[in-house]
């Protein structure tokens, strides 16, 4: 089975198996000695590090944009569910954000050490009069910051 793994999978002495993928820049994010050292690992083993694919960043961002997440996801995440799509692969990771556009746009999700995302929806509720507002940014009627809050 083919899996790309996120940065939290480096993190974490789980075990994994099958055909293994991930990004260079997840493999950038890596900042401790642990996970630089289980990455090694993974690569002499057969970790294969692969650039995704402009065309499949593209409809990471419009899925993104569609499912409330685009503000959430890094530049890394983008990568790493346009690699998954782009090879047919699974997402390893316990990131919520990524775990909620990866169902949207139909890509199979394994929870590393995290029970799993349910399917997530985001609202915006400005943290210092509680008003909704449909994006983030800062509150029209006090100036205080708009938030993202699970519905």
């Amino acid at each position: 089975m083919k899996s790309v793994l996120d940065a939290s999978a480096f993190f974490s002495d789980i075990p994994f198996s099958g055909e293994l993928y991930t990004t260079p820049d997840v493999v950038a994010e890596l900042r401790d000695l642990r996970s630089k050292a289980r990455c090694d690992l993974l690569i002499g083993s057969g970790l294969r590090v692969w650039d995704p694919d402009p065309a499949g960043i593209s409809r990471v961002r419009e899925a993104a944009g569609k499912s409330g997440e685009a503000c959430a996801l890094s530049g890394t995440d983008v990568g790493v569910l346009a690699l998954a799509l782009q090879i047919g692969a699974a997402i390893r990771t316990d990131d919520y954000a990524l775990q909620n556009v990866a169902r949207v746009m139909g890509i199979p999700v394994r929870p590393i050490l995290q029970k799993g995302a349910r399917n997530i929806r985001w609202r915006y509720r400005c943290s210092g009069c509680k008003k909704y507002y449909p994006a983030p940014g800062q509150c029209p009627i006090c100036g205080a910051t708009v938030e993202r809050n699970l519905k």
